[in-house]
């Protein structure tokens, strides 16, 4: 008898004693009530309550995540759009999430439906379809605002897909494919243009380098002329010096002058040129001739007689 005493007794001891000790975690926090009331909110590690008298209630402190289902949103311009998104919160005072909102997540995700179609309703099309940052920050401050009571604090808002409806995608598709058939074609015309003007460029400058190369060419031909001609005139020059000196050096006479004049008429007269231009002064030819005449006669009257 006293056995089964003693063991009915470790037993509730045990029961006590494992009703007593309580392990929050070290991403948790505990609320701790008596008889039915909050009594305070301990950190994590082994935690001793009143059994029967004590309760304590963990709230995980980690960031979590609440997945908002899709739903039909209207916006401005009257295209009625499917969007679903997924909210990011984390707990910042169990106390109050405890005893402030039944039930967290329903609460966050008809707080996330509603406040999509206020902030989307406002949007056109276009608008919702390329700013999903603006609609992510809008709707963050709007559900950090309204669950900051509940003890908690909104991370991000992430908007998931917003789906138009079928027909109104077609006719985006439409739509892009035309801007990106204008936009090939105005960069087409924009590349025939620079091809153009590069061209128009190109023939300008050849004919520019062209100008300036037939320029200089023109130069040096004109500078070589120039050269040949100062050349060939020094040479005239000098040689009209050196005949006239050697002229007057050995003192020709009217005689010697006729008949070299009568040479030089002999060598034109030898070409190839059927014309044969005289000097106007004939009579000053002739006497040249007849002086030339008499001088061959008296050289021969002055030549003695043979001897028998």
């Amino acid at each position: 008898m006293p056995v089964i005493v003693l063991a009915v007794v470790a037993v509730v001891l045990f029961f006590v004693a494992f009703r007593s000790v309580r392990i929050v975690r070290p991403y948790q926090r505990g609320v701790v009530e008596r008889l039915g009331r909050f009594r305070l909110t301990v950190d994590p590690g082994l935690r001793i309550i009143l059994p029967f008298i004590d309760r304590m209630l963990t709230v995980d402190m980690r960031e979590q995540v609440t997945d908002v289902p899709p739903q039909e949103v209207i916006t401005s311009d009257n295209v009625v759009v499917s969007v679903d998104a997924v909210i990011y919160y984390e707990a910042t005072d169990p106390q109050r999430l405890v005893y402030n909102v039944a039930n967290f997540q329903l609460a966050v995700t008809k707080l996330a439906q509603t406040n999509l179609r206020n902030v989307i309703g406002d949007m056109e099309l276009d608008a919702a379809l390329t700013s999903r940052e603006t609609i992510n920050t809008k709707l963050r401050e709007i559900l950090d605002d309204a669950t900051d009571k509940w003890g908690t604090r909104v991370v991000r808002v992430e908007i998931q897909r917003i789906d138009p409806p079928p027909d109104v995608v077609a006719s985006m598709h439409n739509q892009m494919k035309a801007e990106r058939e204008r936009r090939a074609a105005v960069t087409q015309a924009l590349g025939v243009r620079e091809a153009a003007i590069t061209e128009a460029e190109g023939a300008k400058q050849s004919a520019i380098l062209d100008a300036q190369g037939r320029a200089e060419a023109m130069s040096r031909v004109a500078d070589a002329e120039r050269y040949r001609q100062i050349t060939v005139a020094e040479g005239e020059s000098t040689a009209i010096r050196s005949v006239f000196g050697a002229m007057h050096d050995g003192n020709p006479t009217r005689d010697i002058l006729a008949l070299k004049y009568l040479e030089a008429l002999a060598r034109v007269s030898d070409g190839q040129s059927t014309k044969i231009f005289l000097p106007t002064e004939m009579s000053g030819l002739f006497g040249a001739v007849g002086g030339l005449a008499e001088l061959l006669r008296a050289d021969g009257d002055a030549e003695p007689e043979p001897t028998g």
